[in-house]
């Protein structure tokens, strides 16, 4: 399980780190075309809404993977579970997100086909 945890966490940065505007066949690699997401709002957004999203991002912005792991529900089927923490910026006050990504496997490919992020506070007092 450990490799598969590796593979998807690979993906996974992939998604947050590549030039897609340089590299748009990573898109329809790592993408479902069902794809969907929840965002940290609350808001669902399209496919075609997140890789907007993903072309305007800082793809040299770095990001930092805290307790990634992964639920391996079928063979087929895998649930990643991380929080992400974008570093790098001056501090907007955000503890970061929870995140969570479900992932098809689609011959030898894995597929992104839902992802939600929740804003995580700061530490509370209790």
């Amino acid at each position: 399980m450990e490799a598969i945890a590796e593979q998807i966490q690979r993906l996974e940065l992939k998604l947050l780190q590549a030039d897609l505007n340089a590299h748009p066949v990573y898109i329809d690699e790592l993408l479902a075309e069902n794809f969907e997401e929840i965002d940290n709002h609350g808001q669902i957004h399209t496919k075609s809404d997140v890789i907007h999203w993903l072309k305007r991002k800082d793809p040299n912005l770095p990001w930092v993977f805290e307790s990634f792991r992964v639920k391996v529900l079928s063979d087929d089927w895998v649930l990643a579970i991380y929080s992400l923490q974008k570093t790098g910026q001056p501090d907007t006050g955000s503890a970061g997100s929870i995140r969570t990504s479900l992932w098809h496997r689609q011959g030898r490919h894995w597929k992104m086909v839902f992802h939600q992020a929740t804003k995580l506070a700061g530490t509370s007092a209790s």
